[in-house]
């Protein structure tokens, strides 16, 4: 039996189990007790149990392994790791193992890893020479993330043209309310799934709403991972650490790693509430020690140089009518190395996607785009620069409609 299979069960099945396994009070649990419950009953019955998870190490030595389909979350179904194991294996925060579990003892209050299979995909012989992400040396994006996925995606080929995203990008979602933003990374996230099947892809959504949540869940084929508004500032950032935690070992094992966050603000008000206060305080109420691991946190998207990358795509939030959100917003923008502007004119015009595109940019985008694709955007761009916002975008919608890929529609610009 694995943990992973129950896991991934709904509830009604879940009980059903447990009525055949003769558990009692089964349909009175939560789930994590009742997963808890029936694999004690298969140890009983002398099955080989199996586990999975990310490790999370606590101050005392030792380690449990996480379960991403509870956020990260302490449950009673996680897997107790062992201090000697953790040194035996140089096993960090954030490695994702596999392996075979024991039940607890008389005196003990979680499964325990029994035997080592996998860490992060790997052999545990081969992990021991993986090299730490700080040593990796980083470079520009040179190869391209393709959002072209269907003809009708207008925002992800819009994206795709003028805002090209590589692996190993930094880029910033800039919007204000209501501008589309999470439909926005539903659609970038379902085009990666589409066209990079490979890449690890995680959307790791802070301080939003439940319904937004499910909504994401339902609609991208990814792992998310959340922490809603109703949960305190201190479990936004644990989420947050683990996620990066864990992205960065994926990284060091040569994996392509891409992280969805929407937002960076509603990050960095976390932190800002967790950090100790240092007695200098920025403009609208921002500490002055607050925003350095929120950049930390950006700052890790790289590409690898011999393989391997980690992109970020973060949206930031403007025009709330907050001081902090613009203090927090003024402190990334320069950060990045790709930038994507959404536009309330164009959102209040019921006009999608809402992109601005001639704020909207890559650096170093030559070394994405083929030289004579590029020359062709540039045409495009200095057409559309004396345009407004609003006439740029219907320019580009009346003429992207007609085309169903970029390709055609670049080719019919010489005719």
């Amino acid at each position: 039996m694995h943990l992973n299979d129950l896991r991934e069960k709904e509830i009604k099945e879940l009980i059903k189990m447990g009525e055949k396994l003769k558990v009692e009070n089964a349909s009175g649990m939560k789930t994590h007790e009742l997963i808890f419950a029936l694999l004690k009953t298969s140890a009983k019955n002398k099955e080989d149990i199996f586990g999975s998870g990310v490790l999370e190490i606590l101050p005392d030595g030792f380690g449990f392994l996480r379960s991403p389909g509870y956020n990260y979350l302490p449950g009673a179904d996680d897997i107790y790791v062992s201090p000697s194991q953790i040194r035996r294996f140089g096993l960090r925060k954030g490695d994702s193992l596999e392996g075979q579990i024991r039940p607890p003892k008389d005196n003990e209050r979680y499964f325990a890893l029994l035997k080592v299979q996998t860490i992060n995909g790997q052999t545990p012989e081969a992990h021991k020479k993986t090299v730490l992400f700080d040593n990796l040396t980083p470079l520009y994006p040179d190869k391209q993330i393709n959002l072209e996925s269907k003809p009708t995606n207008y925002s992800t080929r819009m994206i795709n043209l003028f805002v090209p995203q590589g692996f190993g990008q930094r880029c910033l979602i800039v919007a204000p309310p209501k501008a589309g933003k999470t439909m926005l990374l539903q659609e970038v996230a379902n085009s990666i799934t589409d066209n990079h099947p490979d890449a690890k892809l995680i959307v790791l959504l802070i301080d939003e709403r439940p319904e937004e949540v499910t909504d994401m869940k339902r609609n991208v084929q990814a792992e998310v991972v959340s922490s809603t508004f109703d949960e305190p500032a201190n479990r936004h950032v644990q989420v947050a650490e683990m996620v990066l935690e864990k992205a960065k070992r994926l990284t060091e094992a040569g994996d392509d790693v891409v992280i969805l966050l929407d937002s960076i603000t509603r990050l960095a008000r976390a932190y800002n509430t967790v950090v100790p206060p240092s007695g200098k305080i920025l403009s609208g109420g921002v500490d002055s020690n607050a925003l350095h691991r929120p950049k930390r946190f950006f700052g890790a998207a790289r590409n690898i140089e011999n393989g391997g990358s980690l992109t970020i795509i973060a949206t930031a939030l403007v025009d709330t009518g907050s001081r902090m959100d613009e203090v927090i917003f003024e402190e990334f923008k320069g950060t990045g190395n790709s930038e994507i502007q959404l536009d309330r004119k164009l959102l209040e015009k019921r006009i999608f996607p809402a992109l601005d595109i001639n704020k909207s940019s890559t650096r170093k985008e030559d070394l994405l785009m083929d030289p004579l694709d590029l020359q062709r955007t540039y045409v495009l761009r200095k057409v559309l620069h004396p345009m407004s916002t609003i006439d740029a975008m219907e320019f580009m919608l009346q003429r992207v409609t007609k085309t169903k890929t970029n390709a055609e529609f670049l080719e019919s610009m010489n005719s």
